[in-house]
């Protein structure tokens, strides 16, 4: 019976670990030789979402140094397993004690007691954020791999509570500069400010995430099963907090007619086939169709807040629980590197699933 814990067909992702465990890691199998790669490219997206960064993060101390342990020798990918360990040092198990015998609302403590008859309370466990690590570090990969054949993942916020941003001001080039990976000016400071005044009232905060991938060649899918959408939408679903998830227009095409969603193709100066719209988000029938894949995935507000919130014990008692520790005000900012590593990795393996399609490129490879 599977655990649930991989993911993937060919380029294969099994994360493991616990978060106040000793280590949290990640084995990636399928990726093919000669990919160079070191410890610096790891880590610089796991800085990305790592905690303690500003105000709006938790406040955990963790440096996140990530370790390759194998598949890689002489700074290239050897084919074989790549395993990859980032310990634990800043755990602070106490912070969790007074919820040990009650189920937090909004988390997983009461799903995961009736599933395996009793939970791992500190931290939350195995349904921790910091699960995220070794997605990170695999996506890390997947990233480097796809910037050899030209192909491009980029995530950013899109809205973080009500402040959204506005497509006249969206810029890229500013999503490194706020805190909360917003490529819009305004709505950063908007956000830092609707944000402040959720802290202080001791709340939380959702927000949606955004994703382009820019240089896929058409093909990537399945018609069935294995639909590339249906996959994407399986690994960012995947993540915690994440409640919501569409495609191009997404849930606006149910309001639009077949005149104004169909994407009308067109001839290009170079004799390949153009659209003139993107409402399917890149793709069609399940298969990538040459365009940006462009989805969306909205996050919940953190369910860990200091607000009293009515809840049951073990004994099966009413109570009333405020949660204390240290807990991110929003995920959104912390996520977006994490969504944006899932697209890599989903898109990675529906590369290298899809060279098996066809027969003459098979034979094209082997030139026979």
């Amino acid at each position: 019976m599977a655990a649930g814990s991989t993911i993937g067909t060919i380029f294969k992702v099994t994360t493991w670990g616990e978060s106040h465990g000793k280590a949290i890691g990640v084995v990636v199998d399928g990726c093919p030789a000669g990919l160079p790669l070191d410890e610096s490219d790891i880590q610089k997206l796991l800085d990305r979402r790592k905690p303690g960064q500003s105000r709006f993060t938790t406040q955990r101390k963790e440096g996140d140094e990530v370790e390759i342990l194998s598949g890689v020798f002489e700074g290239k990918t050897t084919g074989t397993p790549i395993s990859m360990i980032v310990w634990n040092t800043d755990q602070r198990s106490r912070d969790y004690s007074n919820i040990a015998s009650c189920f937090r609302p909004g988390h997983a403590d009461y799903t995961f007691e009736e599933k395996y008859g009793f939970r791992d309370y500190r931290g939350g466990g195995r349904s921790s954020a910091r699960e995220t690590i070794g997605r990170v570090a695999a996506g890390a990969i997947a990233e480097k791999f796809l910037k050899q054949l030209n192909i491009s993942v980029t995530a950013y916020a899109k809205s973080i509570g009500p402040v959204e941003v506005s497509p006249e001001r969206m810029d890229l080039a500013e999503i490194q500069n706020n805190r909360f990976c917003l490529p819009d000016v305004e709505a950063a400071k908007a956000a830092e400010d609707y944000l402040d005044q959720k802290i202080a009232e001791c709340d939380s905060v959702g927000g949606v995430v955004e994703c382009v991938i820019s240089g896929l060649p058409v093909g990537l899918g399945e018609p069935v099963f294995e639909k590339l959408d249906a996959n994407l939408a399986k690994a960012i679903l995947s993540i915690g907090a994440v409640k919501g998830f569409e495609i191009g227009d997404g849930f606006l095409a149910a309001r639009s007619c077949g005149s104004e969603n169909n994407d009308a193709f067109y001839m290009k100066e170079d004799g390949s086939v153009g659209k003139k719209t993107n409402h399917a988000g890149g793709i069609l029938g399940g298969i990538s169709d040459g365009s940006d894949i462009i989805f969306r995935a909205a996050f919940k507000p953190t369910p860990s807040i200091s607000t009293l919130q009515h809840t049951v014990n073990k004994s099966g008692e009413d109570i009333e629980v405020s949660i204390h520790g240290r807990h991110d005000p929003i995920i959104v900012p912390r996520a977006v590197v994490v969504v944006e590593c899932m697209a890599a990795i989903t898109v990675l393996d529906g590369l290298l699933t899809a060279m098996t399609s066809r027969v003459d490129l098979i034979k094209e490879f082997w030139g026979r």
